[in-house]
């Protein structure tokens, strides 16, 4: 028989890396027939770029956190919720003024008919 190897007690060095773990590939199909379908995200407008582009016009040298440009882009979806909100009652009311001075006239049209 061979005579055992004898064990060193491990040496400590440099800690090794374990190299990570590598993403993985869309495989494709075997057939080629089956392919799979992306599911693609839906945006969600913001006006961040915008606000940011205001800011660097008005005070070129000061930036905004994340957290107070979430603040304003927030602030600016109200106000224009609001601003719809008030338009769509003042269209809804114009349209049922107008509605009524149509209907007054063809009263007088047709009372002046008889």
């Amino acid at each position: 028989m061979a005579p055992k190897a004898e064990k060193k007690p491990a040496e400590k060095g440099p800690a090794e890396k374990k190299p990570r773990a590598e993403k993985k590939l869309p495989k494709e199909a075997a057939s080629g027939t089956e392919k799979k379908k992306k599911k693609s995200k839906k945006s969600v407008e913001t006006y961040k770029i915008y606000l940011f582009k205001v800011l660097k016009q008005v005070h070129p040298d000061i930036g905004i956190s994340g957290k107070a440009m979430g603040i304003m882009n927030s602030f600016i979806s109200d106000i224009f919720e609001k601003l719809a909100q008030e338009s769509s009652r003042l269209a809804r009311y114009n349209k049922e003024a107008d509605h009524h001075f149509a209907g007054d006239s063809d009263r007088r049209e047709i009372g002046a008919a008889w």
